[in-house]
């Protein structure tokens, strides 16, 4: 199962860069007789429904015409949702003015801060929080997730 796994990545990513996304996740789960792949795609714009089954129709073809999988199994493309932590800097600036709960490595030591992303710049962000402005590093960050607001 390794081997198909890679290689299943292999074409998922392929089609996912081709047309213009990035690849947030890719899950293997269920059973042997009920497998399931789950596929999580961004964009620098908002992802559509549209978007996700034109990916999944591309996907579902490479496996078909490879013929790669010999079991049943069934394909989610969607994209992470607001519960799902940002993985890729280039995530952010679509998300520039929400809050959000950010845990990061600063001097060997773990903080967090919850805040209001206000710039992208470099591989640096700049949060507005309850104490002032404050900048982190990209590469610092161990966990990022927008906050929902109602108001």
């Amino acid at each position: 199962m390794n081997q198909l796994k890679e290689n299943i990545q292999e074409i998922v990513q392929g089609i996912v860069e081709k047309n213009g996304y990035f690849l947030i996740d890719l899950i293997f789960r269920g059973s042997e007789t009920n497998r399931v792949f789950e596929i999580f795609i961004d964009g620098e714009n908002n992802i559509t429904a549209e978007d996700c089954a034109k990916i999944s129709r591309e996907i579902n073809s490479i496996l078909s015409e490879h013929e790669l999988i010999d079991f049943s199994y069934r394909l989610d493309v969607s994209s992470p949702g607001v519960e799902r932590p940002l993985k890729f800097l280039k995530q952010f600036p679509k998300h520039l003015n929400r809050k959000f709960e950010v845990s990061f490595n600063q001097n060997e030591e773990i903080k967090k801060l919850t805040g209001k992303l206000l710039k992208v710049e470099g591989d640096y962000l700049l949060f507005l929080t309850k104490n002032g402005e404050e900048m982190v590093n990209f590469n610092n960050i161990l966990n990022a997730k927008v906050l929902i607001s109602f108001s």
